[in-house]
């Protein structure tokens, strides 16, 4: 084997782990966006089940707080994390979590809680 042909297989092969290396890292990426995007659901779902509780579309000053709180928290809310209920229409009421990953665009989640 010449080389011209091992320089030539040794190209190729690097080219091949390069590839590999970009598709790990997206998928990565999109693995912690699936994560993140379930913290949103299941924190929504806490605020929905609590207003469901209580048989009411808001929240005292004191609940509303603690979940604002607990969206942004760093340690189980998610990264620049807001909390946010909309006005209520009739029996449902929008509620929305938005977050932005570390280098990433703005994301939201959004839900409604319906009371029966």
């Amino acid at each position: 084997m010449s080389l011209i042909e091992v320089l030539t297989a040794v190209l190729i092969f690097s080219i091949g782990l390069i590839a590999l290396v970009g598709l790990q890292t997206r998928a990565v990426r999109y693995s912690m966006s699936a994560e993140d995007t379930n913290r949103a659901a299941l924190l929504a779902n806490e605020v929905v089940s609590r207003m469901q509780l209580k048989r009411s579309l808001t929240l005292s000053d004191t609940e509303l707080s603690a979940l604002q709180t607990r969206v942004a928290s760093a340690s189980e809310g998610l990264p620049s994390g807001q909390l946010t209920i909309g006005e209520p229409t009739a029996k449902t009421a929008p509620v929305t979590i938005t977050w932005t990953p570390p280098g990433g665009t703005e994301n939201r989640y959004t839900t409604s809680a319906v009371l029966p």
